[in-house]
């Protein structure tokens, strides 16, 4: 006998609860990919959307009101960092403003220094897609030569191959300051003290030493002064921040070309009409993050500990992507052999965890993580590799339930 229509309607609503249930407990664990605004941060840009939405450059009081609450911003940033208020440049994110640095600085040298020879750039196979990207466009140009420094099996830098790479029209060295798919940290200290002692024997400027601290910034110490760097990169989105602002700090005595041409805003660097919300909201942000980031990197690290031991443990084959201490203490990065990433984070969807298996920026393009690729010839990069970024939400109950759904989908896809 066929089921009624309304038996068939209350089945298929049951089924409908039931999993919607399931979809409607969210543990969001991909914090490298972005954050959420904190509500301090939105609360104090709010009143800049309808408010005081005046233009910056005006020259009547609204607009001079308006300029003043981008200085004070600009002097909250420049005090996090310790640099000087003149030293930090709005942008529009972490791709800009490392697009800024690489581009600007070899059309600089390029400008100024034409006969040493073709601008050199030395960066690492790590590195974020808008350093490699930039430093492709650069080369396909015509623009620049590119050095791509490998990493150990561990996924850091070793210092003395920046080194050996050196030579006399080096004009940059990037290097970001924690990765931002498998979080390990580069030695930054180390490659600054090199780059310090070339252009002191060359008596030279060059090169110059950027770093991306986009992933970085919440946890460790961003001070420019004590990492030794002429630029540094700073994204909103990964502070509890609003999207679509950046910063670029440039050392007073670096001199770079701009990129973006107009107006001459950002002292002639970035021209534009300023994202004042975004802007107040970056400078209340990055606030929060220095005031917490011993505190939230204290209680993180125990909770990737106990997430890597909980599968590792349950799954023999699986192991840690990167280094096991020098890392960020929000970073999971695992790879197990012989199953499809896709089909991993679609599960894990399904069970109300949203994570990733890479960089969000080429999570949409084809091919292999470059990243986990540089850490082993000869893998594909990408078969089996999960990342689980941690964040201000975190808490035990998210990591034990995530370690235990993983577990249950590899035992049922592995049948």
């Amino acid at each position: 006998m066929r089921n009624s229509p309304n038996h068939d309607l209350k089945r298929s609503s049951s089924d409908i609860t039931r999993r919607q249930s399931t979809v409607d407990m969210r543990i969001y664990l991909d914090h490298a990919a972005t954050t959420p605004v904190d509500n301090k941060v939105y609360a104090t840009m709010k009143p800049f959307f309808s408010e005081n939405f005046y233009n910056p450059s005006a020259l009547y009081r609204e607009g001079v009101v308006i300029r003043r609450a981008i200085e004070v911003a600009r002097e909250r940033i420049a005090k996090s960092l310790g640099c000087g208020i003149d030293e930090i440049i709005f942008t529009s994110g972490g791709t800009e403003s490392d697009n800024l640095a690489i581009i600007g600085t070899i059309r600089e040298y390029a400008r100024t220094r034409a006969q040493i020879g073709k601008p050199h750039v030395i960066t690492s196979a790590i590195e974020h897609p808008a350093i490699l990207a930039s430093c492709r466009s650069l080369v396909l140009g015509g623009e620049a030569e590119v050095t791509y420094i490998g990493v150990d099996a561990r996924g850091i830098v070793n210092p003395k191959e920046v080194r050996d790479a050196l030579c006399e029209n080096t004009a940059l060295v990037s290097v970001m300051h924690a990765n931002n798919e498998i979080g390990t940290v580069q030695p930054i200290h180390a490659i600054a003290k090199i780059v310090r002692d070339w252009r002191r024997k060359k008596n030279s400027p060059y090169p110059y030493l950027h770093t991306d601290a986009c992933q970085s910034v919440n946890y460790l110490d961003t001070n420019v002064a004590r990492l030794g760097v002429d630029m540094l990169t700073l994204n909103g989105s990964k502070i509890y921040g609003p999207k679509g602002i950046g910063v670029l700090y440039i050392k007073r005595d670096v001199v770079i070309a701009p990129v973006i041409r107009g107006g001459g805003q950002e002292f002639g660097l970035r021209a534009g009409t300023e994202n004042v919300p975004g802007i107040i909201g970056f400078a209340e942000a990055l606030a929060i993050t220095e005031r917490l980031k011993e505190e939230e990197a204290a209680r993180l690290a125990p909770l990737r500990d106990r997430l890597i031991a909980k599968i590792t443990a349950a799954i023999p084959d699986s192991f840690l992507n990167g280094d096991a201490k020098e890392r960020l203490p929000n970073n999971v990065n695992i790879s197990i052999p012989r199953v499809d990433s896709e089909r991993l984070i679609i599960e894990l969807d399904a069970r109300g965890i949203a994570c990733s298996a890479r960089s969000a920026c080429k999570s949409a393009e084809d091919g292999s993580s470059h990243v986990i690729m540089a850490l082993s010839a000869g893998t594909d990069g990408l078969s089996g590799v999960v990342r689980f970024t941690l964040g201000r939400a975190t808490r035990q109950k998210d990591v034990d339930y995530t370690a235990e759904a993983l577990n249950e989908i590899l035992k049922r896809i592995s049948v």
